[in-house]
């Protein structure tokens, strides 16, 4: 394969597109692959800091992803030895494992929140996914759940589910040899989910909490949160009282303004909010149905025209907005046989 070249953000008009994007002065963006997601690349962050590198995220633990990572960060004229540390933004697969794996060869140091110490403890009893279903149990989702027990079993994986070295336990000041971060707790996406401020660059790393062209899901995690949307609203909020930066966030190419993208994603949970009472409104009585009530993506897809996992996180989100309803009493739910019914207030 051809050597890397930096070349600055904004060189590409796809961002999923293999290279090192200079964002800003020692801060480059580094796009990784994704297997078989619609997403396509993950982005991770390499901050070249005193000769070595501070990482933002990691990428998922692939061969071909280890590979574009070692010759992009060659292209910095570093090794993966150079990397002093990794910064996680939250404990998903395509965020976290590639770090595991690095270390297990290279020892470097990984960093992430402690409230995401309950999904490792989740996934290394293998009990995670099957938490997962039996979130859509609640939901009345039966036609989702069988679409899932009729699918093959993935072959097992390398354990990638190791503790970090550091738990990042609250707003913590991260310093760096030439710069000094703030990693600060934004759940909603994930218990656990972090975003990483540099005010003296005028940066945040968004991670997955504002991203510029989706919507994250909210609360995929075996154990999450009551309320996973209001803490990601919540989480919203204090991000937009804070000064504005620029935004890099974990898939899609560098913005001008986080201030812009929060607004827009508080006005689109207020439509849906809107559309998920209406849908309860007009007779669907659990999340499922009100699911698929509900269109999707922004290509307004039926519910049945997605792919069972997609399937599973639009029913959950569903979920979650319906709590938030019920919290906010234009709702009211009851738990029957395991599952949740609402109805109006």
């Amino acid at each position: 394969m051809s050597a890397l070249t930096v070349r600055e953000e904004g060189a590409e008009s796809d961002w999923t597109r293999p290279g090192v994007f200079r964002v800003a002065d020692g801060v480059f963006r580094i796009p990784l692959p994704l297997p078989n997601d619609g997403l396509r690349a993950v982005n991770v962050y390499a901050i070249v800091d005193d000769g070595g590198l501070t990482m933002i995220d990691s990428g998922w633990a692939l061969a071909e992803s280890q590979e574009l990572l070692g010759r992009a960060i060659a292209a910095l004229d570093c090794g993966f030895p150079d990397i002093r540390r990794f910064l996680v933004t939250h404990v998903h697969r395509d965020h976290y494992t590639q770090a595991i794996a690095i270390r297990q060869t290279y020892g470097n140091q990984v960093a992430l929140s402690i409230d995401e110490r309950t999904s490792i403890d989740n996934a290394n009893d293998r009990q995670g996914f099957r938490r997962h279903l039996n979130q859509l149990v609640r939901c009345d989702a039966g036609p989702v759940l069988e679409m899932f027990r009729k699918m093959d079993r993935p072959p097992p994986e390398p354990n990638l589910w190791e503790y970090p070295d550091e738990w990042i336990d609250g707003r913590t000041d991260i310093k760096l040899a030439e710069r000094a971060l703030v990693a600060i707790p934004t759940p909603g996406h994930t218990r656990g989910h972090l975003i990483f401020r540099d005010d003296s660059n005028v940066l945040t790393f968004t991670g997955d909490h504002v991203l510029p062209h989706i919507t994250p899901s909210i609360g995929f995690e075996a154990a999450p949160s009551d309320m996973p949307l209001a803490d990601y609203l919540d989480s919203l909020k204090l991000v937009r009282e804070m000064p504005d930066t620029a935004m890099l966030p974990a898939h899609g190419p560098a913005a001008a303004s986080v201030h812009a993208r929060v607004d827009e994603l508080l006005d689109h949970h207020d439509r849906r909010l809107g559309l998920s009472f209406e849908a309860i409104k007009s007779g669907a009585t659990t999340a499922y149905q009100a699911a698929g009530i509900l269109k999707w993506t922004r290509r307004e897809r039926s519910l049945v025209d997605m792919d069972p996992f997609n399937q599973m996180l639009a029913v959950l989100e569903t979920a979650a907005h319906l709590d938030v309803l019920v919290a906010q009493r234009r709702l009211t739910s009851v738990d029957t046989d395991g599952v949740r019914h609402y109805q109006m207030a």
